[in-house]
């Protein structure tokens, strides 16, 4: 069984490829390690599904992340919503 890592939301973001479909990028703290979820949005007003501040991610289901300037950047949000946010706030 592979252990889990916590992981941060450091991104939400809007498919240019497709309409309502929501792109939510978590990383680990050192913004070395991320996990990207797609979530089909339904409509605006009746999609209820929470976006939490941090979920734990099984290890083999995390990306290493490869450049400097996205691991910086990661490390910046995942550290700052972790500083701001309990793992269970819906954000």
């Amino acid at each position: 069984m592979s252990e889990t890592v916590r992981a941060w939301l450091v991104e939400r973001t809007y498919s240019d490829d497709e309409q309502n479909i929501i792109i939510l990028v978590y990383a680990t703290p050192d913004g070395t390690r991320y996990h990207r979820k797609e979530r089909s949005l339904t409509s605006f007003e009746s999609d209820t599904r929470d976006t939490y501040a941090a979920i734990d991610i099984p290890e083999s289901e995390l990306g290493r992340v490869t450049d400097d300037e996205t691991r910086e950047m990661y490390a910046a949000a995942a550290r700052e919503m972790a500083e701001t946010h309990d793992p269970t706030d819906t954000v």
